[in-house]
């Protein structure tokens, strides 16, 4: 396919999303299999351009004066791509291409963004999370948001049963493999610019032997937050697919039991797999449907890790188009979840132990009134200073928190190019 086609069946897709509410990977999936004659470079490239115009989405409406799908892929061609408006005239009227531009739109293009666009505008965010935002990163809540427009590098985790980051680093030398901030197992690959597609690591021989996991290296500085040693007992009670667990387990060298559960068995499901691929034995899965069993645990645990679910605000870089999706209403929602899960899992925690919670969010309703609450509401829990977990458990200086705390860690793309995480270790003391 040539651009102008590329450009065209962007716009087909990115009307999907909107009018129908659908997620970007569905909509992708579902013009791919109605188009047969369209490559993977082709599908890959419109793939770009969709999510890109997600993850800027505000600034480009606010170019056009419009949120119309074609408005938004044109101002993607001007201010994303680089296409000059004269190149784009053509490309627009060429065959297959999404057709003449307007008198209106030519004007749109060549002036850009509004000089005096809202503060949300130039954040990229919704207006509504504005204040949230505010809350959390004051004054600088609109670089804050900005950062979340850009494509988020592609992040793994050495699983150290199995290998060594500098083994890995050699076998992914191909992808100009480095290391990544912050983790000390971790490495990252930049993804490509423009319309390149993004190396598939899971088809790498290494994957396929367990030597490594994806995952964000914020997301692996969260599970060393735990602060997990041989032998522990820990139980990890909203595991999902597992990626805390496996990075538990390592940390752990197959020593000691982790008692791995979530109430959602669908999410739970690919676990099983993945442990057996990653070489991981100190594992016991509890079944979505047996919740109970959790009660067995009550006062028994060293650690328990709360990877609560949230707005997944802090990975809106990776699923744009989950931050046009988010309401109030389900903002709300995933407080009352939280509350819930801490409920149940304060108990399993032994006098001494810690309870780790741990969100993928940069939204302070999420983080730290959760803690907030939760503290005012359980006297014996007190918050360990995020800088002396660090030491216990990573190298180096800590960083500074981006909302400026001493006692609960949040990072953030804008500060550390990581995916947004919020981490809170507690112990409890009687």
């Amino acid at each position: 396919m040539r651009l102008s086609g590329r450009l065209a069946a962007a716009v087909e897709v990115i009307a999907d999303v909107t009018d129908r509410h659908r997620p970007v990977n569905t909509a992708l999936s579902d013009w791919g299999r109605a188009h047969r004659f369209a490559g993977s470079s082709d599908r890959a490239a419109i793939g770009n351009i969709v999510y890109d115009i997600m993850r800027q989405r505000a600034v480009l409406a606010s170019m056009m004066g419009s949120d119309k799908p074609r408005a938004l892929v044109l101002a993607c061609a001007v201010r994303l791509m680089n296409i000059t408006v004269e190149e784009l005239a053509d490309l627009c009227v060429s065959k297959h291409g999404p057709g003449e531009l307007t008198q209106e739109e030519t004007a749109a293009l060549s002036s850009g963004m509004p000089a005096d666009a809202a503060l949300h505008v130039q954040a990229n965010i919704p207006e509504w999370l504005m204040p949230s935002f505010e809350k959390a990163f004051g004054d600088d809540a609109v670089r804050q948001g900005r950062a979340l427009g850009v494509r988020a590098p592609v992040d793994i985790r050495a699983n150290m049963l199995k290998t060594t980051r500098e083994k890995l680093l050699n076998q992914l030398s191909k992808f100009d493999a480095v290391e990544a901030p912050l983790a000390p197992d971790a490495i990252r690959i930049e993804v490509p610019e423009g319309l390149k597609r993004t190396p598939n690591l899971e088809a790498e021989p290494s994957f396929q032997r367990g030597a490594f996991e994806i995952q964000d290296a914020a997301s692996q500085v969260a599970a060393r937050m735990c602060a997990v040693e041989a032998g522990h007992q820990v139980a990890d009670i909203c595991a999902g697919a597992g990626g805390k667990t496996l990075a538990l387990a390592s940390a752990m060298g197959n020593k000691g039991q982790i008692h791995a559960w979530d109430a959602d068995r669908n999410r739970l499901k690919p676990i099983i797999a993945r442990l057996n691929r990653a070489g991981v034995h100190n594992v016991q899965v509890i079944p979505a449907d047996e919740p109970d069993k959790l009660d067995e645990l009550a006062g028994r645990m060293d650690r328990v890790l709360v990877d609560a679910p949230c707005s997944g605000s802090g990975s809106w870089r990776r699923k744009p188009d989950a931050k046009w999706r988010l309401t109030r209403e389900s903002l709300i929602n995933r407080g009352d979840d939280q509350r819930a899960v801490l409920a149940r899992a304060a108990p399993l925690v032994k006098p001494g132990g810690r309870l780790v919670y741990v969100t993928c969010s940069l939204l302070p309703e999420e983080n730290t009134d959760q803690i907030e609450a939760f503290l005012a509401a359980n006297p014996g829990f007190r918050t360990l200073p995020y800088a002396e977990v660090w030491g216990e458990c990573l190298p180096g200086d800590p960083p500074a928190s981006s909302d400026g705390s001493t006692d609960t860690l949040l990072l953030s793309p804008a500060d550390h190019n990581v995916d947004g995480f919020f981490i809170a270790v507690l112990q409890r003391q009687d």
